[in-house]
């Protein structure tokens, strides 16, 4: 697939996915499967859009992550949060792999972009201005988003991916977001 054939594959996935979020009016996570490089590999569009936008939106849950300890003063919040971060940590790391062995360019078209569950810069800047409970909140909000979206995104792929590295992975992202929503509902 040409770089003109993923962007468009890309384009197309993405507007499916955001159209459907639209339209949708505890333990620690186990770690991604390992993703070990395959030669029979092959990558659909709705495989690369998915490591691609799971990429950005890792990443840039990150900064608000980091704010946690210096801005709650909740132990169970600082608890959740630690686990967030290092599952987030593992997928990143295992997305990482796949968009390597993928060949996607280094840029990646979606970081930034404005979506539903992508903390945002502007988000981040909030939350830093708040501590407590109100940072508390804000932190329950964003991760509801995020992991909302979340699974949305790995339903696609499941569904329409053809990578079975990539799939897998999908389906672990649907169970650690499942088990984590019920806790952050109970906050």
């Amino acid at each position: 697939m040409n770089l003109a054939q993923r962007t468009a594959a890309t384009g197309c996935l993405l507007a499916v996915l955001l159209g459907a979020a639209a339209c949708d009016g505890g333990t620690v996570a186990p770690a991604p499967a390992s993703i070990a490089p395959s030669a029979t590999s092959v990558f659909g569009g709705t495989d690369l859009a998915w490591v691609e936008i799971n990429i950005a939106m890792n990443e840039e849950l990150r900064p608000l992550l980091e704010l946690v300890a210096t801005h709650s003063s909740n132990a169970a919040t600082k608890a959740l949060a630690a686990e967030v971060a290092a599952f987030n940590d593992q997928e990143l790391a295992a997305l990482q792999g796949l968009h390597d062995q993928a060949g996607l360019p280094s840029e990646n078209p979606h970081k930034g972009m404005p979506m539903p569950g992508m903390v945002t810069p502007e988000q981040v800047t909030a939350a830093a201005a708040a501590r407590g409970a109100a940072f508390d909140a804000l932190l329950a909000g964003h991760l509801k988003a995020h992991f909302e979206q979340g699974v949305k995104l790995a339903e696609s792929e499941v569904k329409a991916g053809v990578e079975p590295r990539t799939k897998t992975l999908a389906a672990q992202v649907i169970s650690s977001r499942e088990r984590y929503l019920p806790r952050l509902a109970a906050r």
